[in-house]
């Protein structure tokens, strides 16, 4: 039970999500053959979306909020201009077919483009709610096949050491 506690956990954490989270699988399937990757693969992704809401309808204002306070203003400033970033990018490739932009923005396995940061994004560039949650769960899961097929692959290490 505290190994799917982990991987789903692991889902959550920003930047690591559902990248870092299924390599964590594989390692637990590898030292335990009775662990059901399926049942992991659904808590990941599950554990990957809880945050999605929360950071469409709140994050842009917490992070426009506190980029100006003392302590905390670097890193706001910081996720911020983020977000910022990666909407334009979004922006520029796509036009009008930011929903598939934004699909294959988080679905594709790279460095800072999750559900956290398309999320940002879709939040900052004021996309559609139902849309943008769409494209991020299409995204993720879309991450997670790649991710899979990777790790079945014996590139779970690398995976787990560039997310």
């Amino acid at each position: 039970m505290i190994k799917y506690l982990t991987v789903f956990f692991v889902s959550m954490v920003p930047l690591i999500e559902l990248r870092g989270a299924i390599p964590f699988a594989y390692g637990f399937k590898a030292a335990d053959p009775s662990f059901n990757l399926l049942l992991a693969y659904i808590l990941i992704a599950i554990g990957n979306m809880i945050p999605v809401p929360i950071i469409y309808f709140f994050a842009r204002k917490v992070l426009e909020w506190g980029k100006d306070k003392p302590v905390i203003g670097g890193f706001f400033t910081f996720c911020l201009e983020k977000g910022e970033k990666g909407g334009k990018k979004l922006q520029e490739k796509a036009g009008r077919g930011l929903f598939v932009a934004l699909l294959l923005f988080v679905g594709i396995p790279l460095p800072g483009t999750g559900a956290w940061t398309g999320t940002l994004a879709a939040s900052i560039l004021d996309m559609d709610f139902k849309s943008s949650i769409l494209a991020v769960i299409c995204g993720v899961a879309l991450a997670g096949i790649i991710i899979g097929v990777l790790c079945t692959l014996g590139l779970g290490a690398f995976i787990g050491v560039t997310a």
